[in-house]
């Protein structure tokens, strides 16, 4: 017998920011197979008894690896259980869902797919900006700040991600920021396009520094490592 598995996305990390299917999900699970980041009272809305085993990844961290993560998944779910795959943000955006949906599909295991909030529209709205303008940021461009090596990625397009009419957000980019500016002042951004950096939206530890691209990647070369999520805007609208 075939259990279900539910892909839950938690938002940016405040629980009340859940939707009530989330919650739903989490309450009726047999086991929750979380991120570092959806972790904390967030998880005081499954049931006692439940299994909940961490399988988060964290930069600069020792992680599971993301096939023993998959392995996990079609495992429980192979004993009849209901699974939640609770991940931060929406699963959908630079969460690794694509591996995990294949291993259930060859293992003939069904799914759902429940949105969360994308933590670019959370760090948005903490700010007080849109994301979208008119006139002036027709355009959203999401893009991961590094790749599976945690370098940033060199395939880039970097014509596509300096331009200054569009609002660009970096995920996980705070290492590589200062890298990647160097490359887009090249291609052709302005070194004083509008930027601002989010860390830790919605919880505790939430901190926003506004600033240009130059001045950001200045102080980014320098500044020491933080474990806060980060995300970093830069466009016209970073400087609402």
């Amino acid at each position: 017998m075939s259990g279900f598995v539910s892909f839950v996305g938690s938002g940016p990390g405040d629980p009340e920011l859940l939707t009530l299917k989330a919650v739903d999900r989490l309450k009726r699970a047999d086991a929750v197979l979380y991120d570092d980041l959806s972790s904390g009272p967030i998880l005081e809305h499954v049931r006692d008894g439940a299994d909940l085993v961490s399988v988060g990844k964290r930069a600069g961290r020792t992680s599971p690896r993301q096939d023993h993560v998959s392995r996990l998944l079609v495992d429980y779910a192979k004993t009849g259980q209901r699974v939640v795959r609770l991940k931060s943000g929406d699963s959908g955006i630079f969460g690794r869902l694509e591996e995990e949906l294949v291993a259930l599909h060859a293992a003939g295991i069904e799914f759902e797919i429940i949105p969360g909030v994308p933590s670019a529209c959370a760090a948005a709205a903490a700010a007080g900006i849109p994301l979208t303008r008119r006139l002036t940021a027709r355009r959203l461009q999401f893009v991961t700040g590094h790749d599976v090596t945690g370098r940033l990625p060199e395939d880039l397009n970097l014509a596509a991600l300096a331009d200054a009419q569009a609002t660009t957000v970096v995920y996980m980019g705070r290492r590589t920021f200062a890298e990647l500016a160097v490359l887009l002042i090249e291609a052709g951004l302005p070194g004083e396009t509008p930027a601002l950096m989010a860390e830790g939206v919605t919880t505790e530890a939430e901190n926003r520094t506004r600033s240009t691209v130059a001045a950001l990647s200045a102080r980014l070369r320098t500044e020491p490592p933080n474990a806060a999520p980060t995300l970093i805007f830069y466009g016209a609208l970073a400087d609402a």
